[in-house]
């Protein structure tokens, strides 16, 4: 018999809590609560940026590496990366700061912030309140929840906490359960992965299924799997407002160009 497949995001929880707690013991939570008081996390500006009509809006993403294709980008470098996505119309740029998985870290986030004004979310996988304080000392306006890493109880507590900082809250879901946990929690910017992190098999035509589940009042974004610009004005026409694009735009050769190209309007 088969061994089962092992669980990939059980795995990074796994990690992530061990982390938390040893960066819990080398700085307290008041400690922190105490430095990032001088940050004034821009939420609405995050939400506002996702949410512009009668238009493609990108969340263009930092990424080294993925734990289904490996290293992406052997010579990272965050904020050159980060400066060119700005130049080119990204409307947000997530920045991967789990350092495992994806050899992120908060400092790429930290260092980001000293060089772009546009909105910036922490990509990662947020399981404690303490990471919510991480990210705004860091820079951060808003932060990832990902509904299949937590419990109704969690995902409501740190949905709260991280509004009450000021932070914008994209709440990841993988199925029609997940949305409505995530709409319970009281998510308005729910984001609908194609990619299982379990398995890290993708699935674009899940946010196609899901597509007339998620309210209007909802910001609906479209994660993993979009390649073209015809990708875009298909889930578009779905109603999907943003889309967060990370592989296409982190193994090309110029990460701006192409974030560009996947805006540009193709010739007729």
């Amino acid at each position: 018999m088969r061994a089962p497949a092992p669980d990939l995001l059980a795995a990074i929880v796994a990690a992530t809590r061990t982390r938390v707690r040893a960066a819990q013991d080398a700085e307290s939570l008041d400690a922190l609560l105490e430095r990032s008081s001088a940050r004034a996390p821009r939420g609405r500006d995050f939400a506002a940026a996702l949410a512009r009509p009668q238009r493609l809006n990108i969340i263009a993403e930092c990424k080294r590496r993925s734990p289904s294709r490996g290293v992406l980008r052997a010579a990272y470098d965050p904020e050159a990366i980060a400066t060119a996505y700005s130049a080119a119309g990204a409307a947000a740029i997530s920045v991967l700061t789990e350092p495992g998985f994806f050899d992120g870290s908060l400092s790429h986030l930290a260092a980001i912030r000293q060089v772009v004004d546009t909105p910036l979310l922490r990509k990662d996988f947020i399981v404690d309140e303490y990471q919510i304080a991480e990210a705004v000392a860091a820079g951060a306006d808003a932060i990832l929840l990902i509904v299949s890493a937590l419990d109704d109880a969690t995902l409501i507590h740190l949905h709260g906490a991280a509004k009450q900082r000021g932070l914008a809250v994209l709440v990841e879901a993988h199925s029609e359960d997940e949305v409505s946990r995530a709409l319970d929690a009281g998510a308005t910017i729910v984001g609908i992965n194609n990619r299982n992190l379990r398995t890290l098999g993708v699935d674009v035509d899940l946010s196609e299924r899901i597509a007339a589940r998620l309210p209007r009042h909802v910001t609906a974004v479209c994660e993993s799997g979009l390649r073209t610009h015809a990708d875009l004005r298909r889930f578009a026409a779905l109603g999907y407002r943003a889309f967060l694009i990370g592989e296409r735009c982190m193994t090309a050769p110029d990460p701006g160009a192409a974030l560009r190209e996947l805006l540009a309007e193709p010739a007729a």
